[in-house]
């Protein structure tokens, strides 16, 4: 599935999420989105991404946010990516979404009285928000790339634009 397509699942679903355990499922589902985009970009991306994309791949391996999280939602949505359309797009509904998750999450945390709870919470805003500086990164990796572009060869041959 394209990535921009599970980008708008996981926001859809961490919306519709009730319950602090279904918030916490969702940030899971988004960092392990995040990894996924992350190594499908350092293999496949344009080549100014791939060590920040290996980067994002790498961030929140082995965080307690995953533990019981797997079990409350079938798995990851993120093993169904199989292709990043365009990346600029993507990562720019990414952060969208991991800057959501933040946001949910810390409303977990300031609610939660389970002192468990609360440090998943923390880890997993802290796995987000280390996501969200990586992918922000890249998008204006992508945006120096745009910028130093040559001219279109098409807009070259027409002229300057105006009356002669």
């Amino acid at each position: 599935m394209e990535a921009e397509r599970l980008i708008a699942a996981g926001r859809h679903a961490l919306a519709e999420s009730r319950t602090a355990l279904d918030i916490v499922a969702e940030a899971w589902q988004a960092q392990a989105l995040a990894q996924a985009i992350g190594s499908h970009l350092a293999l496949c991306g344009p080549l100014e991404l791939r060590s920040e994309a290996r980067g994002l791949s790498e961030i929140g391996g082995g965080r307690g946010v995953v533990d019981h999280s797997a079990l409350r939602t079938g798995g990851p949505r993120a093993a169904r990516l199989t292709e990043v359309g365009d990346a600029r797009v993507a990562l720019t509904a990414l952060g969208v979404l991991l800057g959501e998750v933040g946001i949910a999450l810390v409303g977990v945390a300031c609610a939660t009285d389970e002192e468990g709870l609360y440090w998943q919470c923390i880890e997993a805003i802290d796995a987000a928000d280390e996501s969200s500086d990586r992918v922000r990164g890249m998008l204006r990796r992508l945006a120096v790339r745009e910028r130093d572009r040559p001219p279109d060869a098409a807009r070259e041959r027409a002229g300057p634009a105006g009356p002669s």
